[in-house]
């Protein structure tokens, strides 16, 4: 049987959306499938590397890797009225150039906030190093992503929700896109369809199951939340709406793309669906 490694971050969205792939409700023919845990920035760096055949990555670093990879359908997540957020002690006034902590270059949260505070002083760390940064003053600010922000400490407090950034740059309603999974264009168009829809079926597995799953990853410790925070967590970032892209997840995407373009991080404008897997090969070839 094929080996086949699936990078998604630690944090419990991805989590959820991968075991039950892990503890074997989903499988594929002739593929066994492992996994490994990453912050997301190493995981950016390793899908520009071209380290993984599917890899979860921030949407914003897609346009870097287009050549390379296909964005997966399935596994992604989006902000609807949340998201990432800036935090600071409590009390204290920001300058104009504070110093923050952000969750590494190449993520969505990063771009939207370099655009948004461009005389921002900027530091790269592990996401799970952020807090206790800003708590112990090595920064100003930091922006909190994945289980941070429901946990944060009494300490802290919002200096602004990144979907607010988002809606100021968006210019509409539009819900916030955060991560996704990509796949190697160089792996037989065949496998490719496979893959994408054996991860579909375990999201929607998961979902299915959700209070089943839940349960277990927590007596197994693979999350770092508790049960209830795990619960609220996952309507956040793991819902129904994270089994395929919709419409308008389609259109948020490009809109994404094009706030990146149009203040110079890429050099091309891309349209998501441009990109995808031709799922009709499939239907072309059996027909």
């Amino acid at each position: 049987m094929k080996k086949t490694i699936i990078a998604h971050s630690p944090d419990a969205d991805d989590i959820f959306m991968y075991y039950a792939i892990k503890f074997g409700w989903v499988d594929m023919k002739d593929v066994s499938f492992d996994n490994i845990a990453k912050d997301i920035q190493t995981l950016n760096e390793d899908a520009l590397a071209g380290v993984y055949d599917i890899v979860a990555i921030s949407f914003a670093l897609y346009p870097h890797i287009k050549d390379e990879y296909a964005p997966l359908r399935t596994a992604v997540s989006f902000g609807e009225g949340y998201g990432p957020k800036v935090i600071k002690k409590k009390g204290i006034k920001l300058k104009r150039n504070f110093k923050v902590a952000l969750s590494g270059k190449h993520t969505t949260n990063a771009m939207l906030f370099r655009i948004a505070y461009p005389d921002a002083r900027i530091t790269y760390m592990n996401f799970l190093e952020i807090e206790q940064a800003v708590l112990s003053g090595a920064v100003d600010a930091g922006v909190l992503i994945h289980e941070s922000i429901l946990t944060y400490a009494d300490e802290l407090e919002v200096e602004r929700e990144m979907w607010d950034i988002w809606q100021e740059l968006a210019g509409k309603e539009l819900p916030l896109p955060l991560g996704g999974m990509a796949i190697r264009r160089s792996l037989p168009l065949n496998k490719a369809i496979a893959y994408e829809n054996t991860l579909t079926k375990a999201v929607q597995v998961a979902r299915n199951h959700k209070e089943r799953l839940s349960t277990m990853l927590i007596e197994r410790n693979l999350v770092r939340i508790d049960a209830t925070t795990l619960d609220k967590y996952l309507e956040l970032y793991a819902n129904d709406d994270s089994i395929t892209l919709s419409e308008i997840q389609y259109k948020a995407i490009n809109k994404l793309f094009e706030i990146g373009y149009k203040n110079g991080f890429y050099d091309k404008l891309v349209d998501i669906k441009d990109y995808l897997i031709p799922t009709e090969y499939q239907e072309l070839r059996n027909s």
